[in-house]
């Protein structure tokens, strides 16, 4: 027998994450983002690195507090520009920088009063385009000094604006500022209001604001024009109603195009710079159904269907000189290919057993930069096909659970597919405790990679000799537009029936105790669980992370109102009934598992009141709870002491509930006496 050890908690919240990958024109560098925990300052720190093929060099270009992040590639390889937070610690803002050259320290360019949201280099490399919030107006920021600070719900005072900053102007500014004997700056005589205005006035603003909200922009490669889509506010409600806009960077005039409806992810230009390729919705707001995929032809405003036979979304990333690379889900894979204007799909990355994410692809589409993981492997990041990363040093002498897809009948037939976490040696003759893991989305879904979460320490359930089981329930992505209609007007009780047949159906393989059950989710994950814990008498423990406990409660907090009138088909003045039959609240009266429920006070998505009724509710009919309240957090955490925090919690509750161990600990430091 083997003396490894599983990962502790605070390993698990240690491992690096990659993100941001992005692979140079000319193939020879790639870089990334590696977030790391910075446990001294209870920070998460994201810095970029840069690989050189030809030298096999890997290194980070920032460390520490100096943190970066979104790196882009100049269209002639030799530039690297990226968001660096510059200011004080409470009010730092994004600011695009630039290296010259690798070698060299980086250059700030923008300097935008509300920070950058997102950039691109221009075409010709001599500047970038960027997006920031509208600037306050003198009457926005005299009515904070004279009333003090608020806001008009759902108007437009915030929205995406559009600029552009050239290279020279933002590296003579820069130069003046930072470099040469302080005595020689020209800029020491200028008053600090001076600087800024100077600064501020470097770059040129294409749109004012007013009238839209900008999501996501391309720009022609000949910087005739940039082509935008955006939203009357910046408000989550109205990215239901995206439109395309054709702005002629010359004259300044805009164009709305109006053919395109229901834009929702993706937009590409191609090479020559004629057409674009977006995703849009067959019916607004519709999140469930398939997105189409239409060309446009930018002089004509010509539309054009692509006609892909494909039962699952395809999400345009770039328009490469041998097509566009396409990402899509299959089941529990994630994949990239190519897709031509006939319709065609060319693989790339795909198999039943991988899992890629974050790719990047040149111009002429012959390399690629991308992160993968598989089963076995944690994800990698790679260059082609060269491993440029060491993540699965981190596992090396570590036991792992192995994990494999299962599927099952539901109680109306669907087949429904979960991944299984069981011990490296699982014995099939011996019964096992049994928690369910249930993700968030609900178009989401589990994938059969290496434990990730912050927030449910599975490696540590399975070391302790529970197994784990991640149902894809229905509304699941990956399984095609019809499975993901399954729970409209269905929410709560078809997800139920998804997870307890899932409860049945290993029982029945004879290796599960089903005394000793119990079910935990974050988010939508979170709502299925408080539906189980007020729906259900066959668990024995449940965890509610974020979760929905009453649709009204949610629908007038929430910042996505059209989430629950998409799924529930009307509001609940119109149709209070289905309100109640999907709301956990609704049966709180045959509640009788003890629940544990973890929120943060500042999330928007699931506001915190839907915790509070929950919590209620149990203690009125005297059932075991704790509600925990995580100070300052959202929806998601951003800090690694409250995600080991979330971990140790989980494993503690159900090791008493469902093992018989002690509470010890649970209240992390604090005597319950105290």
């Amino acid at each position: 027998m083997s003396n490894e050890n599983y990962l502790t908690i605070e390993e698990i919240v240690s491992r690096p994450v990659f993100t941001g990958v992005t692979v140079s024109d000319d193939g020879k560098k790639t870089a990334f983002v590696k977030r790391t925990a910075d446990w001294d300052e209870n920070a998460y720190r994201k810095h970029i690195w840069v690989y050189e093929k030809e030298s096999k060099r890997c290194y980070p270009i920032s460390s520490g507090k100096d943190e970066t992040f979104s790196a882009v590639w100049s269209p002639d390889s030799q530039m690297l520009a990226y968001v660096h937070l510059v200011g004080e610690d409470d009010n730092k803002k994004n600011q695009i920088f630039v290296k010259l050259s690798l070698d060299e320290p980086g250059i700030q360019i923008s300097y935008a009063e509300e920070g950058v949201n997102k950039f691109v280099w221009s075409p010709d490399g001599k500047g970038f385009y960027y997006l920031t919030k509208r600037p306050k107006t003198e009457g926005m920021k005299k009515r904070k000094e004279i009333y003090g600070d608020f806001e008009y719900i759902d108007k437009k005072e915030r929205c995406n604006c559009l600029y552009y900053v050239k290279l020279s102007k933002g590296l003579e500014i820069s130069t003046e500022t930072y470099f040469g004997p302080k005595d020689l700056r020209q800029k020491e005589t200028d008053s600090k209001d001076d600087k800024n205005k100077k600064k501020e006035e470097i770059a040129i603003q294409l749109t004012d604001g007013k009238d839209f909200h900008i999501y996501n922009f391309v720009i022609t490669p000949d910087s005739k024009y940039v082509i935008f889509n955006s939203a009357l506010t910046p408000n989550m409600e109205d990215m239901d109603d995206l439109t395309l806009y054709l702005l002629e960077l010359s004259s300044k005039k805009l164009k709305k195009l109006s053919n395109a409806k229901n834009i929702s992810h993706g937009l590409v230009i191609s090479p020559d710079g004629s057409k674009v390729c977006y995703t849009r919705y067959d019916e607004a707001g519709k999140w469930f159904l398939n997105l189409k995929l239409e060309l446009m032809e930018i002089e004509t405003e010509e539309i054009r269907l692509l006609d892909v036979d494909f039962q699952e979304n395809l999400i345009p990333i770039r328009w490469t000189e041998r097509g566009i690379m396409v990402q899509w889900q299959d089941r529990t894979s994630m994949n990239i290919g190519l897709l031509d204007e006939n319709g065609q799909i060319e693989p790339l990355i795909a198999g039943d057993d991988c899992f890629v994410f974050g790719s990047s692809i040149t111009k002429d589409g012959q390399h690629l930069a991308y992160k993968k993981a598989t089963s076995e492997r944690p994800f990698e990041v790679y260059l082609d096909e060269e491993k440029i990363t060491d993540q699965y040093k981190l596992f090396v002498d570590k036991k792992l659970s192995k994990k494999q897809v299962i599927r099952w009948n539901s109680f109306d037939g669907t087949e429904i597919e979960g991944i299984l976490s069981t011990p490296k040696y699982f014995d099939p003759t011996k019964k096992y405790p049994l928690l369910l893991v249930v993700h968030g989305g609900p178009t989401f879904a589990s994938f059969a990679i290496p434990t990730d979460s912050r927030y449910y320490p599975m490696e540590q359930f399975v070391e302790k000799g529970f197994i784990v089981l991640q149902p894809n329930y229905r509304g699941s992505s990956g399984y095609g537009e019809k499975f993901r209609k399954l729970n409209y007007r269905n929410l709560g009780l078809g997800d139920y029936e998804d997870v307890i047949s899932g409860v049945d159906f290993l029982v029945k393989e004879g290796f599960v105790d089903e005394e000793k059950v119990g079910v935990m989710g974050w988010s939508q994950g979170g709502y299925i669980s408080a539906f189980c814990s007020t729906y259900s008498d066959r668990f024995k423990a449940i965890s509610v992370g974020a979760g929905i406990s009453n649709w009204v409660t949610y629908y007038v907090n929430t910042d996505i109102h059209q989430f629950t009138r998409l799924y529930l088909n009307d509001n609940p003045w119109n149709d209070p009934e289905i309100y109640q039959k999907t709301s956990p609240m609704t049966y709180i009266k045959s509640a009788c598992t003890p629940t544990l429920i973890q929120h943060g006070d500042s999330d928007q998505r699931v506001p915190v009141p839907n915790a509070f009724e929950l919590y209620q509710g149990l203690r009125d009919m005297n059932v075991e709870t704790e509600l925990v309240i995580f100070k300052g957090m959202g929806h998601n955490s951003t800090k690694p002491g409250i995600h080991r925090a979330i971990l140790k919690q989980n494993l503690i509750w159900f090791s008493h509930h469902i093992l018989g161990e002690s509470m010890d600990g649970f209240y992390l430091g604090v005597d319950q006496d105290d």
